[in-house]
């Protein structure tokens, strides 16, 4: 098995190392030690770490990553139905987070000319002020979610 330092896999995948060892300490990934203590990882860490930034890059959480990354296996390269099956989960999720920014865009100029601050006339995010019955405030930016409203309704 080939083995990268930190350094390698830092350049090579555009990670900060700082952001390797936390990945490394949240189980993301993993590395064995050399005598001196250094962190060596397996070659099959960089995809790893691709898959983190772009899970990352659409929104995915930590949590998410390592719930999939757990399926995967740690010291080779995943095969092509490995990837297929890790896609295939975050499917539905990514089409509803399509459909959501769609719609954002497609709206964006009514949002924006509206002035609407608390939302009561929103059709996209707070139909019929639905939110309100969360409580006061921005809801949403507060951690309510948008699903707990539908879900409501």
């Amino acid at each position: 098995m080939e083995w990268l330092t930190i350094g390698e896999v830092a350049t090579r995948s555009g990670v900060a190392t700082s952001a390797l060892r936390f990945y490394e300490t949240k189980g993301l990934i993993a590395s064995e030690r050399t005598d001196g203590n250094q962190r060596r990882y397996p070659r099959a860490t960089l995809r790893r770490v691709a898959l983190i930034r772009a899970g990352q890059e659409v929104g995915l959480t930590l949590a998410e990553l390592a719930d999939a990354l757990e399926t995967l296996p740690h010291d080779k390269t995943p095969t092509k139905s490995d990837w297929t099956r890790l896609s295939n989960t975050w499917r539905k999720r990514l089409d509803a987070q399509i459909s959501e920014l769609v719609a954002l865009r497609d709206e964006l100029t009514d949002c924006i000319g509206c002035g609407c601050l608390s939302l009561k006339s929103c059709a996209i995010f707070n139909p019929g002020d639905a939110a309100s019955d969360l409580g006061t405030g921005p809801r949403y930016l507060l951690g309510d979610s948008r699903e707990s409203v539908a879900s409501e309704s």
